[in-house]
């Protein structure tokens, strides 16, 4: 008869090779699931960079660099990774002003009145998808008594949350009616002609709705609730408030001389508009209208955008050259970093690390590392680059330049 020791041997050594088992066992299951992973990225990796000779090959503008497959980058921050040239898009018929990504596939450039164009792109091939020109008889979307087709003049653009609409801006419109188009140095008294707001569902990229705010309409941005559309009107000094579900304006905020970049809070609770004019930023409580101010942010602001969690504002100083960052609940400037002569638009990555400024005077633009405001990379750009997006889905960021081209960088 086993003793008791002898029994406890035993035991132990059938818990070791059990233990033993379903180590080798994991072991195996990880080394399938790799395996897997590597050929599931080759083949995806092949195929898009195959799509992508074949547009260089069928004689558009060669690819600088192949795109990657998405798994290349994945969890990789985006402070880690470096800009690269993909492909520079000339066309004598563009001259943008904006681009703003769908992020479902598609970018928008809004060419103004040089080009009375919007023309919009797919971002894997990069290869035009469509132009949608701006011309449009107001009476066939409710305003009965123009009856007269008119231009308008496309500056900005802004998409829904749930990715169904781009919302892009006029600047002026031209034609029968219209005898007072906008300019840099205006105001409310200055007689200018109200604009118009066109929608454009992303499905069939025609426009379906046109909406009447003030003079000069610029920047655009949707609440994350998808309530409200709200426009700066840079001559009527004002900010726009059209409810979504309807398509008619509702009211007009007035903010001062020339408002012009907006960011909304994630709770739709705030919007804060950078005030060209002036040193300042105005907030906005979308629930009373009520207005407060961040004041003494810099010289010039222009663009903003607000960080994931909501808790920074990044401001671009037109005037002064410098990226302010702001504390939001605090009220006040923590940091600012110099980028370049006459910093223009920014995007920002989807993991809140990175900002991407074009610098219009300077003709480049930086990525910028937001934990601590550095300039980490910059890269050459064409002449006058002044709007900017960050293409989620691809992890590439596009810069169109006002003097009649549109870059693509891929970031990895």
């Amino acid at each position: 008869m086993a003793s008791r020791s002898d029994r406890r041997m035993r035991r132990d050594r059938s818990r070791v090779y059990r233990r033993r088992r379903l180590s080798a066992l994991i072991a195996v299951i990880v080394l399938v699931a790799a395996l897997a992973a590597v050929a599931l990225t080759v083949t995806r990796g092949g195929g898009r960079n195959a799509r992508s000779g074949s547009a260089a090959s069928a004689g558009g503008t060669p690819s600088a660099t192949p795109l990657p497959s998405p798994a290349a980058w994945a969890g990789a921050p985006s402070d880690k990774l470096d800009l690269k040239l993909r492909k520079i898009i000339v066309n004598a018929d563009i001259s943008p002003k904006s681009v703003v990504s769908s992020g479902t596939g598609y970018v928008f450039a809004q060419n103004m009145m040089y080009r009375h164009t919007i023309t919009v792109y797919d971002t894997e091939t990069l290869k035009l998808v469509k132009t949608i020109p701006d011309r449009v008889t107001l009476a066939d979307y409710g305003y009965k008594k123009k009856t007269s087709s008119v231009q308008g003049a496309p500056v900005e653009a802004a998409e829904t949350p749930d990715h169904r609409f781009m919302y892009v801006s006029q600047y002026s419109m031209y034609g029968d009616g219209f005898y007072h188009q906008g300019g840099d140095v205006c105001s409310p008294s200055s007689g200018v002609d109200d604009s118009y707001v066109y929608r454009v569902p992303i499905d069939t990229l025609k426009i379906d709705k046109v909406i009447k705010v003030g003079a000069v309409p610029k920047f655009l941005a949707v609440t994350p609730n998808q309530d409200y559309l709200l426009v700066s009107n840079w001559c009527s000094y004002s900010l726009s408030v059209v409810d979504v579900h309807t398509s008619k304006e509702v009211r007009q905020v007035y903010l001062g001389p020339y408002p012009r970049g907006i960011a909304v809070d994630p709770d739709s609770r705030y919007a804060y508009v950078a005030v060209m004019g002036s040193f300042d930023i105005a907030r906005v409580d979308l629930q009373d209208w009520g207005v407060s101010w961040i004041r003494g942010v810099g010289s010039g602001p222009r663009h903003i955008i607000m960080s994931p969690n909501g808790k920074k504002l990044y401001a671009t100083l037109n005037g002064e050259g410098n990226i302010a960052k702001i504390d939001v609940a605090g009220k006040r400037v923590v940091d600012k970093v110099y980028t370049g002569s006459e910093p223009r638009s920014m995007a920002m990555a989807p993991d809140g690390k990175s900002l991407y400024v074009v610098n219009y005077g300077s003709n480049t633009m930086s990525k910028v590392r937001t934990s601590d405001m550095k300039v980490i990379q910059v890269v050459n750009t064409n002449a006058a680059p002044i709007g900017v997006t960050y293409d989620a889905p691809t992890k590439s960021v596009w810069v169109c330049c006002y003097s009649g081209s549109i870059m693509v960088f891929d970031d990895r």
